[in-house]
């Protein structure tokens, strides 16, 4: 019988943002499939886990699997937070369906619904684009494609791109206010409502440090027309 993938959510900043579940997970399983053994390695240190991890890169997936079907239990994490989301461990996961092998997920901390619920912005309903193209054409193809969306959106950057995507939002959806969450968990978290605008301001007097999620609200919802009584008064 084939084995078992779990799929650890672990934490985005503060290593003690982590499930009893997760952990014991972490310790029972044959191998950890990661992105970066080195981020792993210290959340492990840190909650005395021994167990080997394994990087998930190239053909190293193809020995993950054989693994799984031999029967082992194996743990993917992500660099951080949920696996699968804007990071390559989805493929590993499409790979355990397509053989049969069960997979099991361990929920946890995710950036974009951490950035949601403390924006301020509408979160019942939102749409998660990820890191967005680093070419500026496709980057602004996907962001006017975006521009009658009334949903909140959901965005990832680094701090040596932030400055450029968001000056892309401003000319493609105009000056929404927007909330700029920056290391979230860590010591320097800060999650600060504004405007496009002002960020954009913002970001030229003071460098931009650590990794974003970007939550900007959607565009204005059309009124209603009301529709005309087909009987006459």
């Amino acid at each position: 019988m084939p084995g078992t993938l779990f799929v650890v959510a672990t934490p985005i900043g503060n290593l003690e943002d982590v499930t009893l579940r997760a952990l014991r997970i972490l310790g029972e399983v044959e191998a950890i499939v990661c992105e970066d053994t080195r981020t792993t390695a210290k959340l492990l240190s840190h909650h005395e886990i021994r167990t080997p991890l394994v990087a998930l890169y190239g053909r190293s997936g193809g020995s993950v699997l054989d693994r799984l079907r031999a029967g082992g239990s194996v743990a993917l994490v992500s660099e951080s937070g949920t696996p699968g989301i804007s990071d390559p461990g989805a493929e590993l996961v499409a790979a355990a369906h397509a053989e049969g092998i069960a997979v099991r997920v361990i929920p946890g901390p995710c950036a974009a619904a951490a950035a949601a619920s403390a924006s301020g912005l509408p979160a019942d309903r939102f749409l998660f684009e990820g890191f967005l193209p680093r070419k500026p054409g496709k980057r602004r193809r996907i962001l006017e494609s975006l521009a009658r969306e009334t949903r909140t959106l959901i965005f990832y950057e680094s701090p040596h791109r932030v400055a450029a995507t968001l000056e892309a939002l401003r000319d493609a959806l105009g000056d929404r206010k927007l909330a700029v969450a920056r290391e979230l968990t860590k010591v320097f978290e800060e999650i600060r409502p504004t405007t496009i605008s002002e960020a954009i301001a913002d970001l030229k007097k003071r460098p931009p440090r650590g990794e974003y999620v970007l939550v900007v609200a959607g565009a204005p919802k059309a009124p209603r027309r009301r529709k005309e009584s087909s009987e006459e008064e």
